[in-house]
């Protein structure tokens, strides 16, 4: 029972990360950059310094912030977690066509962090305001969500996170270290229509089945 829901956990810390992950942005752009100079170890170097940050707030989120407001029940955070899930399917549906024109379009982001690919993924995380906002609602509502069967349950959900993140920057990086694109525009498009509405539905889901209060005492 536990190994099941441990990979339950992971599938969908993988998909919804993988959602992120695909939509071109700051640390996209310094793993191109970084891997024409340093091949394919720069895509996990990168996210190394992503997960370094995103580390933290999960620790913050699981045990100072539940802490914090002291009764430790998150329904309304579960509700604007939902809400920023359908939120940011919608976007990822409307601007599919946008993003996945200049996603792979360019080879470089004009960034000078080539030197230290770990710093250009936690730069890049830090200074993204996207990136905020996603921990901030819908982020921290899945964590604390996951949680609620036990601290195993949400690192395997944060390990799936992770995972999404690595396998993905490492195939960028791979691809144009060799100066190839990992994906076709159209491919990429229709990838990013499928996020968008995975992430609407789970978002309807979301604040449906798990609009409860949780007990983290």
């Amino acid at each position: 029972m536990l190994a099941l829901e441990i990979s339950k956990a992971i599938l969908l810390g993988f998909t919804v990360g993988l959602t992120g992950a695909l939509v071109p942005g700051p640390m996209l752009f310094a793993t191109i950059e970084t891997s024409l100079k340093k091949g394919w170890i720069a895509g996990p170097e990168v996210v190394l310094g992503h997960m370094l940050i995103e580390l933290v707030l999960c620790v913050l989120i699981l045990f100072g912030a539940a802490s914090f407001v002291g009764i430790g029940t998150i329904s309304a955070v579960s509700l604007l977690g939902g809400l920023a899930l359908v939120g940011f399917g919608l976007l990822t549906v409307k601007d599919a066509k946008a993003v996945s024109s200049v996603g792979m379009a360019s080879g470089t982001s004009g960034m000078n962090l080539t030197s230290s690919p770990p710093a250009a993924g936690l730069i890049t995380s830090a200074s993204n305001p996207y990136f905020w906002i996603w921990w901030l609602t819908a982020g921290s509502a899945l964590v604390l969500q996951e949680y609620r069967m036990g601290i195993v349950i949400a690192v395997a959900y944060v390990l799936g996170h992770w995972l999404a993140d690595l396998g993905w920057f490492t195939a960028v990086s791979a691809s144009f270290s060799r100066g190839n694109t990992l994906l076709s525009r159209k491919a990429h498009e229709n990838i990013l229509y499928a996020c968008g509405i995975f992430l609407v539905i789970f978002g309807l889901y979301f604040m449906l089945n798990y609009n409860n209060p949780v007990q983290l005492a």
